[in-house]
């Protein structure tokens, strides 16, 4: 029986003290506000205006994304591999995308369903064109 109680009264105890510790013990605030950890400039002052100017010029892509993909693929171009070849000698045939758009309505419960868009293929399924077979429209 006093075991019992020696149990019950130290595992008790033990639970309070810890809650005795407070927050800024158990963890001290630190030098840095949460902002400049994240923008791993920790003691680098960075106005709002600053950030946002970052923030716009990291997310800023060029209208014409032409050029780059012509730098990539020439990189690419003398390389030949198995979907190369493959694309070269039989390349797709242009199948449209057709939107959709469903008005909002009742479904057959008499519950509304909002509008959305839906996208579909012109065609059922991908046509290509033989080798040789011109796919430019004339």
């Amino acid at each position: 029986m006093k075991l019992k109680i020696f149990t019950v009264l130290f595992f008790a105890s033990t639970f309070l003290m810890g809650c005795t510790t407070s927050k800024e013990k158990l963890m001290p605030a630190g030098e840095h506000n949460m902002m400049e950890i994240w923008q791993g400039k920790a003691g680098e002052k960075v106005s709002t205006g600053q950030l946002n100017q970052r923030v716009r010029n990291t997310h800023i892509r060029p209208l014409n994304m032409h050029g780059q993909e012509k730098q990539i693929m020439l990189s690419d171009t003398y390389s030949r591999t198995q979907e190369t070849e493959i694309s070269q000698q039989f390349p797709r045939l242009p199948n449209p995308d057709m939107v959709m758009y469903i008005f909002p309505h009742l479904s057959q419960g008499n519950l509304p369903v909002p509008g959305y868009s839906t996208v579909f293929s012109f065609y059922q399924q991908v046509q290509y064109a033989m080798p040789g077979e011109r796919i430019e429209t004339l």
